[in-house]
């Protein structure tokens, strides 16, 4: 509980405080988490509000077979992290995401988005909808896959391809129905206008 709390504050904040004295964490910053589906032993289960600040969630599914050989023979070799060199500066981190808060998202799609984040509100088999939070991420999320596709604007295709990731986490699904399930139908039932999004 202690660490949740200190991750909540990190997360919603960007700062630590340690002996009554708030710390602002270096920019960029991020959290990223693994969860164990099969052993909960000596864990805690997250709350709605923290799992809420998680961006996005995802499975990655075991390596290929492939992929699983060539981690043998890397650890094999005493290939190891440490040996990776960066690819990046901050520099051009902090200008990635500055480009990316230009892609443009037409009023319409927005409007989209707005209409699926509502529909989870008022839908029969889910106890507790997506939020606010969940909308504006859902957003710069859409804004960061249209980058990462060559386009300086979003389409509906965006919206829907991103919106499992962003949604499945938050939302709490009623009578043990699955969260996936459910936002496939939403995407399949809530309408779009039909215009050009460029």
């Amino acid at each position: 509980p202690r660490t949740q709390s200190a991750l909540l504050e990190v997360m919603e904040e960007k700062q630590v405080t340690i002996d009554g004295e708030a710390r602002p964490v270096p920019q960029p910053f991020f959290v990223i988490a693994t969860q164990n589906p099969i052993e909960y032993q000596g864990t805690f289960p997250l709350p709605e509000a923290q799992m809420d600040r998680f961006a996005v969630c995802l499975s990655l599914g075991y390596p290929s077979a492939t992929e699983e050989l060539k981690m043998l023979q890397r650890q094999h070799s005493q290939e190891t992290v440490k040996s990776l060199e960066a690819c990046i500066s901050l520099e051009q981190v902090g200008e990635l995401q500055r480009l990316v808060s230009l892609v443009k998202v037409a009023p319409a799609l927005q409007q989209y988005i707005v209409d699926l984040v509502r529909a989870t509100r008022d839908h029969e088999d889910i106890s507790l909808g997506v939020s606010p939070r969940g909308c504006v991420v859902l957003q710069k999320a859409v804004q960061a896959y249209a980058f990462l596709e060559g386009r300086d604007y979003a389409i509906p295709d965006d919206v829907k391809l991103i919106t499992p990731y962003v949604f499945c986490h938050r939302l709490i699904p009623s009578h043990g129905r699955q969260a996936k399930a459910i936002v496939e139908r939403l995407l399949q039932s809530v309408a779009i206008e039909d215009r050009i999004y460029a």
